[in-house]
């Protein structure tokens, strides 16, 4: 793996990581989880501090990279916190 592919894999994962927890933040609000809503909430801010230098400076493949890790992030995030819900409740 070149080092510029590793680059962009590593930013498509943080941006799946972000919206994995934009989604799991969006399931515990609507059911009124305030310990899982304060604890994604603090991770979707805490990784986005990695990711808006990259993105805003990156070129077009590394927005793609993102878009594309972001966009599986919120199904895997919304259905793990569906589980967790479930699991808890």
């Amino acid at each position: 793996m070149t080092t510029e592919q590793k680059s962009r894999f590593q930013l498509a994962l943080t941006a799946f990581a972000q919206v994995f927890f934009v989604g799991a933040n969006t399931a515990f609000i609507s059911h009124y989880a305030l310990l899982g809503n304060l604890l994604t909430a603090f991770m979707i801010s805490w990784i986005w501090t990695f990711n808006v230098k990259r993105v805003a400076f990156g070129d077009k493949a590394d927005r793609l990279f993102y878009a594309g890790g972001a966009a599986v992030g919120s199904v895997v995030g919304t259905i793990t916190a569906n589980y967790l819900l479930r699991a808890f409740t």
